[in-house]
């Protein structure tokens, strides 16, 4: 058997899925959660069977992966007889700053280096090296593959990801841009090469969902990206502000009177165009109330599709022009009202959508114009299968 199991570990979740890697296609897939809290639950579902919930208390990660194998060996609703049918684990790791640029076999050094960048990812470093650890120790023996969120950027050239601080701070602190969602950028800009026939492409990838980012990719690397030091950097979201004068930092913590940490959480929770309409975080939430004439929900998503639209023309003048746009994400995926905005306006670059094909919700599809300068697709992402992918690369 060629199966690889895939793990993103949160800090009180795991979301799994069991890949047959001759064929690509799910055997099985699951969600834990509430991980430490009470009300823990595993859903688990098999290719061809039933859905299986477990609910009783998982105390820690080691108990959950514990109930995970449980559930992929179950007689009744597993995919395998034994983990050894398993070839090997790959794990989504948010923060692999400047010392991982790939996918990465994992050993105690690697651990060592996620745990340097803690600093920059505190809420999901700790619990994907949780998640790793796990692993090792009920698979022992078993290869572990890191696939770090931040890798598929670290091909932005210095004047891309460098802030305007002194040099010696940002050798010293490593404070500049990395980017995220580089898993997910990395299969749609695949992806658009294989159904294009070609590698020497300049495609601007949208990943846009609660959490959004934008990338430019030439020749199938990546050469800027919205994102930043942190994910808070770039497009309005679905919470995080995105960019944001650093000088309003310190005056929103004097006039709200929050510290440091707090404005970061403020910024990062309660901001985006859930601050803005005053009413959810949600798009469908915001598109139902923008078409009953709420003024902050129109207000939001315009500000939104603005910002987006921003970045496509930046990112066409750092590529020197561009071949592709793609939409992914929850958002992009689904909607085409959205969609539609953030194309509306760019003629000058040859882009045009097509209406009859813009209606489509979560299907891969070009919806540009067959006179368009510029391709436009809808690419439903799969950062499971191409962490997968890269798992199996590796082992």
């Amino acid at each position: 058997m060629n199966y690889i199991l895939v793990i993103n570990a949160g800090s009180s979740s795991i979301k799994y899925q069991l890949f047959d890697m001759d064929n690509e296609d799910v055997k099985a897939k699951g969600l834990v959660e509430r991980i430490g809290i009470a009300g823990s639950k595993l859903t688990h579902t098999t290719a061809g069977k039933e859905k299986f919930v477990v609910e009783k208390e998982m105390s820690d990660h080691g108990a959950a992966m514990t109930e995970v194998i449980a559930a992929l060996t179950d007689a009744e609703h597993g995919a395998v007889k034994s983990m050894d049918e398993i070839q090997a684990v790959g794990h989504r790791v948010l923060h692999g700053g400047e010392k991982f640029s790939a996918p990465t076999l994992v050993d105690d050094r690697v651990l060592d280096g996620i745990r340097e960048y803690i600093e920059l990812g505190p809420l999901h470093n700790p619990a994907n090296i949780k998640g790793i650890e796990t692993c090792m120790q009920l698979m022992p023996g078993k290869p572990n593959v890191a696939v770090f969120d931040t890798a598929f950027h670290q091909t932005m050239p210095e004047y891309a990801y460098l802030y305007g601080i002194p040099y010696s701070v940002y050798k010293e602190h490593k404070i500049r841009k990395y980017g995220f969602h580089g898993t997910s950028h990395h299969y749609i800009s695949a992806r658009i090469a294989q159904i294009e026939g070609r590698e020497d492409l300049k495609i601007i990838t949208c990943h846009l969902g609660n959490g959004s980012s934008i990338a430019a990719v030439k020749n199938g690397k990546c050469i800027d990206t919205t994102m930043g030091l942190t994910p808070l950097e770039g497009l309005l979201m679905g919470t995080r502000s995105g960019d944001i004068d650093p000088a309003a930092i310190p005056y929103l913590m004097k006039k709200l009177n929050m510290s440091a940490d707090e404005t970061v959480n403020f910024l990062n929770k309660k901001c985006g165009v859930l601050g803005v309409s005053e009413l959810s975080s949600d798009f469908r939430d915001l598109e139902k109330a923008a078409e009953e004439g709420n003024e902050k929900a129109i207000t939001a998503r315009t500000m939104f599709c603005y910002r987006i639209k921003k970045y496509i023309g930046a990112f066409a003048a750092a590529l020197g022009g561009v071949d592709v746009i793609a939409f992914a994400g929850g958002v992009g995926e689904n909607d085409g009202g959205v969609r539609e905005e953030c194309i509306r306006g760019l003629d000058f670059l040859g882009a045009k959508m097509d209406p009859s094909t813009n209606n489509i919700r979560g299907k891969e599809m070009l919806i540009s114009t067959p006179d368009s300068k510029v391709k436009i697709y809808i690419i439903p992402t799969n950062e499971e299968l191409m962490i997968a992918r890269e798992t199996k690369a590796l082992c």
